[in-house]
């Protein structure tokens, strides 16, 4: 007669199988942080030169919210700068450096924003 494993580990596929299909949407929704209203959001804005072979990119953190909203502002930022970029994680990089120039959007736009390092 085999001997009984005691120590045995289930092993799901994913969320779905361990949660059910409705606790999984809550449980992703909440992962997720509302967009916090312009004058709520408190912006950084610098230059980077790090990991980008010496090129200068204007970036800008601390985005809180939906990544469709940021990537509607990083929209609107990248038009007025005339110049290409990209927005993921809560930062948008605008290639080049534009660093006045986005900070003083930004204040237009309504939101809180600070200047780190010289730029």
């Amino acid at each position: 007669m085999a001997k009984k494993n005691k120590n045995r580990v289930e092993v799901f596929s994913s969320l779905q199988d361990l949660f059910g299909e409705s606790n999984v949407n809550e449980i992703e929704n909440e992962s997720e942080q509302q967009t916090l209203p312009p004058q709520q959001q408190y912006l950084k804005v610098l230059i980077d030169r790090k990991q980008r072979k010496g090129k200068e990119v204007t970036l800008v953190t601390n985005f809180v919210g939906w990544d469709e909203d940021l990537k509607e502002l990083a929209k609107m930022l990248k038009s007025k700068c005339g110049v290409g970029g990209s927005a993921k994680n809560g930062e948008i990089i605008i290639q080049g450096n534009h660093f006045q120039k986005v900070y003083d959007l930004l204040i237009n736009a309504g939101y809180k924003a600070k200047k780190v390092g010289g730029g």
